[in-house]
């Protein structure tokens, strides 16, 4: 494995349900705006630091899991 997770598992769960909205939003109210071109994004982020548990932000700062 190339990363140590850094994200604990109840905050993975609201990472992926904010992601979901997030691109909700994006591609329903705001589609084709530089702001839903944002949204987007931060959604697709949002979903993959929740999918994998590794924030390159997080490691950045020196998070890390307890316990590990």
């Amino acid at each position: 494995m190339f990363y140590v997770k850094n994200v604990p598992m109840w905050e993975r769960i609201v990472r992926v349900a904010a992601a979901v909205v997030l691109v909700g939003c994006a591609l329903y109210f705001f589609k084709g705006t530089p702001l839903g071109t944002v949204l987007l994004i931060g959604g697709a982020m949002s979903a993959l630091t929740g999918f994998f548990g590794f924030c390159p932000m997080c490691a950045v700062a020196g998070r890390r899991l307890k316990g590990r």
